[in-house]
């Protein structure tokens, strides 16, 4: 990690012409960075006496924090669930290529397999002390609501593909589903739940009931396979295979400003990461996309 001593003496950035995303509003304001940080230009200018090195303009577009996918199961025809001797090699590879989505940090995932993959796949992903620890994950399941709040209150914090692979809703018990209005769940407790958002896994008005029941839970995932980024076609997908014809995206029902936080702030916050990824306040990571108005990436 850059020194205090050695990041005060870092080139200064200043990004003009540019829209922040900056507590679930969009703001006309410049960005700041230096050494890899967002900083507060108010201390760069009273305590350092400083200006901008460079300055970039950005031609009106939106700057948003980097894209978080936590659950991506391959891509650029990199298999995460396939048992080879080099799981390192194929995730640098799909986090060289996504940059170009906008995703800039991600969490390789495995779809169902033979124990023996996970045996071979698993012990090559590193560990990191201080991380967190416990899978904490609700989903493919028909536990009931009651079943769902126990296991919020024993640690889970996330449901994985939400309306998929549960129990339908039911207005006597409505499962899972019914935790994002359930009034049993630890004080202060945000549950988190992830969504495909590519109207086919679901429907854009589950979409949009989930997001106006709790908005604060969003986490928009990709669940990308091998495919991403190869077209259409026959791919593989662990022991499946998968055929691609096209691809549509929808996020219904919400503001710009909270779909491009359901894809950064809400997973960095259910990762705990939300003092440096996910946001643009002063001091987090200078990891960021430039967007255009219809949310295509133009830089990372």
């Amino acid at each position: 990690m850059r020194g205090e001593q050695g990041a005060a003496g870092a080139r200064v950035l200043q990004f003009t012409n540019c829209r922040i995303l900056r507590g679930g509003k969009l703001l006309r304001e410049d960005l700041w960075v230096r050494g890899g940080r967002i900083l507060d230009p108010e201390k760069l200018f009273f305590e350092e006496r400083r200006v901008a090195d460079e300055r970039r303009d950005c031609g009106g577009r939106i700057l948003a924090p980097g894209f978080i996918d936590v659950q991506i199961n391959g891509g650029f025809g990199v298999d995460f669930s396939q048992a080879t001797e080099d799981v390192g090699s194929g995730v640098a590879l799909v986090a060289r290529r996504i940059l170009s989505h906008g995703v800039t940090s991600f969490c390789p995932t495995l779809v169902t397999s033979p124990p023996e993959v996970y045996h071979k796949v698993v012990p090559q992903i590193p560990v990191k002390s201080g991380g967190p620890h416990g899978a904490g994950v609700l989903g493919h399941s028909v536990a009931d609501l009651r079943a769902a709040e126990d296991a919020v209150w024993s640690g889970a914090t996330f449901i994985t593909h939400l309306f998929n692979a549960m129990l339908p809703f039911h207005h006597r018990d409505p499962g899972i589903v019914g935790l994002l209005t359930s009034d049993r769940l630890p004080a202060g407790r945000c549950i988190f739940y992830g969504m495909i958002a590519d109207g086919t896994h679901t429907n854009p008005a589950a979409l949009r009931i989930a997001h106006r029941a709790h908005p604060q839970g969003l986490v928009l995932v990709t669940d990308a396979i091998p495919a991403l980024g190869l077209g259409n076609g026959r791919h593989t997908l662990g022991q499946q295979e998968v055929e691609v014809d096209g691809l549509t995206a929808y996020v219904a029902g919400c503001s710009m400003e909270s779909a491009l936080e359901a894809a950064s702030l809400h997973p960095a916050q259910l990762l705990g990461l939300e003092k440096s990824k996910g946001t643009l306040d002063f001091g987090a990571d200078a990891d960021f996309v430039v967007l255009d108005d219809s949310l295509h990436v133009q830089a990372t």
